[in-house]
């Protein structure tokens, strides 16, 4: 089961990137290819039925498995990234951290209105990051069809701030 060769391959870094958080590090998949292959066809098979006309992965991590997944989804991948990195015009969109506020940009001309938007990222924790994703491919006219994760933190809720932009949100592994 897949689930249980991702558990038994992410490594626990402890007090990472402070102290009393438990970081699920997922770069020990990264050097098992048919792991990755693997992923990514179970994430396909999640979204089996789901219509969706391109990925956006969310910086960095969401760029591993993104744009392979869009790939055998046979759709575009569209990256979200921090403020600064993106080279044309962008729409930005600010969310709050435990100790301050960030923001992430897309390309204005990443999505066309109505487009159905994937968002994947890694790992979904407290669901600050993939609102503010949400919220991009919103003021660009697109709507968010379905989330996908490695790795789902169920105990920190963020599944219950995705909800309200869709229903479809797909993890392989939770905790």
């Amino acid at each position: 089961m897949i689930e249980t060769k991702i558990k038994s391959t992410v490594r626990d870094v402890i007090d990472f990137p402070k102290p009393g958080v438990v970081f699920k590090d997922i770069t020990p998949i990264l050097k098992d290819p048919l792991l990755c292959m693997e992923i990514n066809r179970e994430l396909a098979a999640a979204l089996k039925g789901i219509e969706i006309d391109v990925v956006a992965g969310i910086e960095s991590r969401g760029f591993l498995f993104g744009p392979a997944l869009a790939q055998l989804l046979k759709v575009p991948f569209v990256p979200i990234r921090k403020v600064g990195k993106l080279p044309y015009q962008t729409v930005r969109q600010s969310y709050d951290l435990e100790y301050g506020t960030a923001a992430i940009e897309l390309h204005k001309d990443a999505l066309v209105a109505g487009q159905k938007v994937l968002i994947h990222d890694d790992l979904l924790a407290t669901g600050g990051t993939v609102v503010a994703a949400s919220e991009l491919v919103q003021q660009l006219g697109a709507v968010v069809a379905a989330y996908s994760f490695i790795i789902g933190l169920d105990f920190l809720n963020g599944k219950a701030r995705l909800q309200p932009y869709s229903e479809q949100i797909f993890s392989l592994a939770s905790y």
